[in-house]
């Protein structure tokens, strides 16, 4: 029954986001921008129990994998205009997996290892 619920609550979030950037680009743009999915995770976590480390491990990681997919946002609409939708998204996704990978090499002179 917890899982129908998380689907439930999930994909009514998704929506909401979607309806909300329908009618609105700045006010879509900040609820996209909030952290609806991460505080979503760190409640199934807790209401399943999951240690407080793994908790706080998952808010510490994603902080880290957060920042190398800023660059996509300022991106995107360059390359959806210049290419369109799909080659946009496409151009996106590799730009971010490259700066992630870069990212990742660069945070890991610093003790933090976001690749296994």
């Amino acid at each position: 029954m917890l899982i129908i619920l998380k689907y439930l609550v999930t994909a009514a979030v998704v929506v909401i986001v979607s309806e909300v950037a329908k009618r609105s680009d700045q006010l879509g743009g900040l609820v996209a921008s909030l952290p609806l999915v991460t505080f979503m995770v760190l409640i199934w976590l807790y209401i399943e129990n999951q240690s407080m480390e793994k908790i706080n491990n998952h808010a510490f990681y994603t902080f880290w994998y957060v920042i190398p997919t800023l660059p996509m946002f300022l991106v995107f609409p360059y390359l959806n205009q210049q290419y369109g939708f799909w080659l946009a998204l496409a151009g996106c996704t590799v730009l971010t997996l490259v700066l992630f990978v870069l990212w990742a090499l660069l945070v890991k002179q610093f003790g933090i290892h976001l690749m296994p």
